[in-house]
């Protein structure tokens, strides 16, 4: 194809769409046919933009607080599990005041099962840091607002252009989804990412800088998905470089991640007979940091359960030693990175056992309000302790099951 350059003369444009003799950004791939327009955007987004609990009305002033708490939870995780938490979260703390004054053994309970437990602490330290240093108010700024804890870079962007309607550049999966195949980025992730953010940094207008963010996230969530986008409904569907090669599935491309090494371990759970399960809480740093858990081995890649029991809480009974039980079957988990499975024992003792050093009795009926990650539920489920859906616990039974000899024999 040809078209007119400045003087009459025309320009062979090839196969991918470059003129001749045209300097191309490295890795940035073809060049659209024409510039993708920021207002097409923005009206396609005023007729379709979804509705969020954390999202602001047309018209109406964004909230700091729930635009910050909303990009903590939704980093690593979906907007459809993100809701609920969401809404229970914002319930027990309404404002960064009460989230700051708020325990952080609470914080942690609220967030439990969401997963990536240092944006629950780095959440509260930051509430902390904004009622101490800034009044109660969140800063306006990318600078000033990457100086929280737990605010890095898109945080910054994405908290500055949508409450604050500053011109900054968030870009998260759905953003780097569109612009990668907006420009037809070659280089594959994450080496592309400095190449997308420039680009997008380039089409954010000076104004509604915060609505083009939001806009081009909801464009990537309901148009321009990872499989099977709906182009020819896209507002920048002809300025869209993938979209001419009828290759939009191939962008961005990813370099082959390296499987994490499986690691395992044992989990111990020990049930008191007047309602108890020994729970202790991690360390406040590092993987699951704070949350509270079973006592476990360490996990490790050579983990030998022959020799796990020597691992298990020692509970001085007023009678004889806790007898332990291996449950069949493994727990499994898969964490960033790398995959985990567990063996579990369990052992029930007499009421009025104390607790091994450290360790604390978390009394079953309130088991499915503490701080327990994704992993422990597996494992208290899969011991029968932590109620299944329409199921009685193993202690329920038990108790069950005596009442019903009592009955018989009285």
């Amino acid at each position: 194809m040809s078209v007119a350059g400045p003087t009459g003369r025309t320009k062979r444009i090839t196969a991918r769409g470059t003129a001749r003799g045209r300097k191309k950004t490295p890795g940035a791939g073809p060049q659209p046919l024409s510039r993708p327009d920021p207002a097409a955007l923005l009206a396609w987004y005023d007729r379709h933009r979804r509705v969020l609990p954390w999202r602001a009305a047309p018209g109406a002033t964004p909230d700091p607080y729930r635009v910050w708490l909303s990009e903590i939870m939704l980093q690593q995780t979906t907007v459809k599990a993100v809701g609920p938490y969401y809404a229970r979260f914002l319930a027990r703390f309404p404002s960064v005041e009460a989230l700051a004054e708020a325990p952080l053994d609470d914080v942690l309970k609220c967030w439990a099962g969401l997963g990536y437990y240092a944006r629950a602490r780095n959440l509260h330290a930051c509430a902390q840091t904004v009622m101490t240093r800034h009044g109660g108010r969140f800063p306006d700024t990318e600078a000033a607002l990457q100086t929280l804890p737990g605010v890095g870079p898109y945080t910054a962007a994405a908290i500055a252009a949508i409450a604050f309607d500053r011109k900054a550049s968030p870009v998260d999966g759905n953003i780097e989804r569109v612009i990668a195949r907006l420009y037809a980025v070659a280089d594959p992730l994450p080496d592309a990412k400095p190449v997308i953010r420039e680009r997008a940094a380039a089409l954010t207008p000076e104004r509604r800088a915060g609505d083009f963010a939001q806009g081009v996230m909801d464009l990537g969530a309901a148009i321009c998905t990872p499989k099977q986008p709906a182009c020819i409904v896209c507002p920048w569907s002809s300025a869209c470089a993938a979209a001419r090669e009828g290759a939009a599935e191939s962008y961005p491309r990813k370099a082959a991640k390296a499987a994490g090494r499986l690691r395992r371990g044992a989990a111990f759970v020990v049930v008191r007979q007047d309602g108890f399960v020994l729970v202790r809480r991690r360390p406040e740093t590092g993987l699951l940091g704070g949350m509270t858990e079973v006592p476990t081995t360490p996990w490790t890649h050579d983990f030998d359960d022959g020799t796990a029991l020597g691992a298990a809480p020692h509970l001085a009974t007023s009678s004889s030693p806790a007898r332990w039980r291996r449950i069949a079957g493994l727990v499994t988990h898969t964490f960033t990175h790398f995959p985990l499975e567990l063996v579990t024992y369990t052992a029930c003792v007499p009421p009025g056992t104390p607790a091994s050093d450290g360790m604390w009795w978390a009394a079953l009926d309130d088991l499915a309000g503490e701080a327990l990650p994704n992993v422990m539920r597996k494992v208290l489920t899969h011991a029968d302790v932590l109620r299944a859906p329409g199921r009685p616990t193993a202690p329920e039974r038990t108790a069950s099951r005596e009442s019903h000899r009592t009955s018989r024999t009285s």
